[in-house]
C-alpha cells in the first residue's frame, strides 16, 4: 500500500467533506500539523467538529480555520491564547464542549483501541459530568466518557519510514499519538522520511498501522509565549 504523497492537498484528496469531524494532534503550537491544517482552510470545507487540546493561536495551526469560520464545533480542554476563539464561543457563534486534558486523551485513544466508553473521577461535582451517567464502584463516584472516533485525523510527527511508522520529537509527542488512533483515516506530516528499516524499533513511537497517508514537509515552528530576560 503506497501511503506517501507529494503534498498536503494530494494526501487529504478525497477525505474531505463539509460536517466531517478531524482529530487534531498539537498542544499550543509544538507538534502540529500545519501543512495539512492549511490545506484544510484551502479546500473550503466547513462545519467542522475538531478534537483538539485547544484551536492554536490566531494567525496560526488550527486558529486559521476559526477565522475562516470554517469550525462548527470544538472539543477541546483549553480556549486561551487564542482572542478569536474566546470571542466566537463567548458570542454563541462556535460549539465548545471542554474536557479535561487526560480525560480528552484517553476519549482518542479508546477510540482507538476499540473500546466505547470508560469511568472516570475527573470532572465528577463539575459541569463536566452534567448529563452524564454516573456510577458508584467502591464507594466512589465515576462518571461515563464516551470515546471519540474521528473521520480523520491529522498529527505530526518528526520522522517516518515509507510504511508510517513514527517518530515524535520529545514534547511535540504530546496528543498526536492519540489523536492518530482515533482517526479512521490518519493523514501525518513528517520533517524527513527515512528509509525502511532504518528506524529502530523499539524506538518507534506510532506503529505505521495507524497511519494511512504521508506527506514529507517544511515546517514553521513558531514558539508560542516568546520570553526573554532584560538585560
Amino acid at each position: 500500500m503506497q501511503k506517501v504523497y507529494g503534498s498536503a492537498t494530494a494526501a487529504l484528496d478525497g477525505l474531505l467533506f463539509d460536517g466531517m469531524t478531524i482529530a487534531a494532534g498539537g498542544f499550543g503550537l509544538c507538534g502540529i500539523p500545519e501543512n495539512l491544517i492549511l490545506a484544510i482552510r484551502e479546500s473550503g470545507v466547513k462545519d467542522l467538529t475538531v478534537a483538539s487540546n485547544n484551536c492554536g493561536v490566531d494567525d496560526f495551526g488550527l486558529g486559521i480555520l476559526l477565522r475562516s469560520r470554517q469550525i462548527k464545533k470544538m472539543i477541546s480542554s483549553y480556549v486561551g491564547e487564542n482572542a478569536e476563539f474566546m470571542r466566537q464561543y463567548l458570542s454563541g457563534e462556535l460549539e465548545l464542549e471542554f474536557n479535561p486534558q487526560g480525560t480528552l486523551a484517553e476519549r482518542m485513544r479508546a477510540g482507538g483501541c476499540g473500546i466505547p466508553g470508560f469511568y472516570t473521577k475527573t470532572g465528577v461535582g463539575t459541569v463536566i459530568a452534567e448529563n452524564k451517567e454516573h456510577k458508584d464502584f467502591d464507594g466512589e463516584t465515576y462518571i461515563l466518557e464516551r470515546a471519540i472516533v474521528t473521520d480523520i485525523a491529522i498529527v505530526k510527527g518528526w520522522k517516518a519510514d515509507d510504511t508510517g511508522n513514527l517518530v515524535f520529537r520529545k514534547t511535540a509527542r504530546n496528543f498526536n499519538p492519540p489523536a492518530a488512533m482515533c482517526g479512521r483515516v490518519c493523514v501525518a506530516e513528517v520533517e524527513e522520511i527515512v528509509p525502511r528499516g532504518s528506524l529502530d524499533p523499539d524506538n518507534i513511537h506510532l506503529p505505521g498501522i495507524y497511519v494511512h497517508r504521508l506527506i514529507e514537509d517544511r515546517h514553521e515552528k513558531r514558539i508560542e509565549q516568546r520570553t526573554v530576560r532584560s538585560a
